[in-house]
């Protein structure tokens, strides 16, 4: 059976195929159209998919967008009637809604073949149903608490739920217009920071302030005595004037979702050009701690709902890997499984395993511990590339290559890594990374200067052997996809400087020597070499969606300062004069 999952018309668009419940493969789009968060119909990484599943479009069975236009329609109608917003946004919201009704046309304008000719069975899957799906039917529980939240998707914030063997049950959720992702996006805009996806630095910027306007927030957020949260709308435009949204075939754009009573409560935002001050830093800190405070106060709502000492997360705001981090200490909850893709990409994850399971009903038999689902490229494609630029290389078996390139960490230098499979997500995962010597604290500045130039307060992770992780955290349970943030010992943080956080924490991926055999070598021969089984992992890119072909490693590295590439098993080294 094959079953393929799309995320379409909203922000990381993707595509997800499975074959009898395992997982095939799985993309966003902003891979290929080279476009941070690209939005519209993924119709590249759907490409992608079917050729490596080796799959016709005839040959699918079912395919699931995540979004249901009819979910919630009487309370959406009813909201509209009562706001009456602008005709323009009424338009695009139409528009919006017929495409994602209608996605059968646009496969197949897509894949160039005739509607007629696709026997697929089409499934609208209420968004935040979808990602609860992505979070519990691939995780290794058979029975767990999930919750999925986020902004906003069909209607509703967050969506609370049991999962138990092939269902999911809803037991709660929070409507339109209240949403802790739509608060923490807010603030976020207040500080500088307006780009789609930008809420991650403030959560890095958090950690140099103190929560200073905790209690102006807790006016702003309102916790509930039924576990749940409302918002002071006063503070916001969505819900009165609306916020326009672009979500057509580009990078997405919000438009402002404060309103002017936030300014008149806290000043004038921040300029994204302006310095950052300690009034940034201290609501930066403030918003995080807030965040916090309505995250685990519905999460052990839940927990006292379900019983269940287990916990699956989806959703925005389950990639605040900060919070994460601590659901240990401020929760019962004894596990924790958070896919890679726990945002909008790992919706098509997410409907195809709702189909799978929930719709018709399969047993589950497909845990993802790995989060290598992209294209790969032979040794003969690369060597390809290598030649078309002119690049001088070695070629060199498994062993040799792994010794000369921990050999370069060692020494100070920057290192791009490519191998294997894509990875699925955001966060590159020994893959698709540059990897550098966490040992040397001035090694920051030199990515920054160097190729990443990015904010100097956003701190960079590290990966660990799995088998080391208690040596060097406080906490141990493993962490595959880079999604939780944990207290460095004490110990280690001079011996670590590079990926230690000025809070003394660091956003682990622990690894595994069953799920990325190679990259797990690299980190044994670095830790051998050194006494340090830890690199400095960041993703391989340049202000733009992570590289997925050998051509894009290759223009990253020549435009960047990178002293040493590495792919497949080529082995090349700037030279100095270059």
């Amino acid at each position: 059976m094959i079953i393929l999952g799309i995320n379409a018309y909203h922000g990381d668009s993707s595509a997800c195929l499975i074959r009898d419940g395992e997982i095939v493969a799985a993309a966003e789009e902003e891979r290929f159209r080279r476009i941070k968060h690209w939005a519209g119909f993924p119709s590249e990484a759907i490409k992608y998919c079917l050729k490596e599943a080796n799959v016709s479009p005839e040959e699918i069975d079912h395919v699931g967008i995540s979004r249901n236009p009819s979910a919630h329609l009487y309370k959406k109608v009813l909201f509209t009637l009562s706001k009456r917003p602008s005709f323009s946004l009424i338009k695009d919201r139409l528009a919006n809604m017929a495409r994602v009704r209608d996605p059968k046309t646009e496969l197949s304008k897509a894949l160039g073949i005739n509607p007629a000719k696709l026997k697929a069975q089409f499934h609208n899957v209420e968004h935040h149903r979808a990602h609860m799906a992505s979070a519990f039917f691939v995780s290794p529980f058979d029975e767990a608490a999930v919750l999925s939240i986020d902004g906003f998707g069909d209607f509703v914030s967050t969506m609370l739920g049991e999962g138990k063997d092939n269902s999911i049950k809803v037991l709660d959720y929070v409507e339109f217009p209240h949403s802790l992702g739509l608060f923490y996006t807010a603030v976020t805009q207040f500080l500088g920071f307006p780009k789609y996806g930008d809420e991650y630095k403030v959560m890095g910027l958090a950690a140099y302030g103190e929560p200073v306007y905790l209690d102006e927030f807790r006016k702003i957020v309102r916790l509930q005595k039924d576990g749940t949260f409302e918002l002071n709308l006063d503070y916001f435009l969505h819900h009165s004037k609306g916020v326009e949204m672009t979500w057509d075939n580009e990078k997405p754009v919000i438009g402002r979702v404060y309103s002017d009573k936030f300014i008149e409560k806290f000043g004038s935002p921040r300029n994204p050009e302006e310095e950052i001050t300690k009034k940034h830093e201290d609501m930066a800190s403030s918003l995080q701690a807030m965040l916090e405070e309505a995250y685990f106060h519905i999460l052990n709502n839940l927990y006292e709902r379900t019983g269940k000492k287990v916990l699956c997360l989806a959703g925005g705001v389950a990639f605040n890997s900060v919070a994460n981090g601590k659901i240990f200490d401020r929760t019962p909850f004894e596990e924790v499984y958070i896919q890679a893709a726990a945002g909008d990409a790992g919706g098509a994850l997410g409907a195809a395993y709702y189909i799978y399971h929930q719709i018709l009903g399969n047993p589950r038999k497909f845990v993802m511990t790995k989060a290598y689902w992209g294209p790969q490229y032979s040794n003969g494609q690369i060597e390809k590339v290598l030649k078309e630029y002119g690049l001088d290389y070695e070629a060199m078996e498994e062993e040799p290559l792994i010794k000369r390139t921990v050999e370069a960490i060692a020494q100070g230098k920057v290192v791009g890594w490519f191998q294997g499979r894509m990875e699925w997500g955001p966060r590159a995962l020994g893959n698709r990374s540059i990897l550098a010597d966490p040992r040397r604290a001035e090694m920051r500045d030199v990515l920054n200067k160097r190729i990443k130039r990015r904010e100097p307060f956003r701190p960079f992770a590290p990966s660990i052997l799995l088998e080391a992780v208690g040596d060097y955290f406080e906490k141990t349970y493993p962490d595959p996809f880079m999604i939780k943030v944990y207290p460095i010992k004490k110990d280690k943080r001079d011996v670590i400087p590079a990926v230690t956080h000025v809070d003394g924490t660091g956003r682990l991926q622990t690894v595994a020597k069953e799920e990325n055999p190679l990259y797990w070598k690299l980190i044994k021969a670095f830790g051998d070499l050194t006494g340090v089984p830890v690199v400095l992992n960041t993703s391989f890119n340049e202000n733009e969606p992570i590289v997925c072909s050998p051509k894009e490693a290759v223009e990253c590295f020549l435009r960047t300062k990178m002293d040493v590439l590495v792919l497949g098993n080529f082995f090349l080294e700037r030279k100095a004069d270059s």
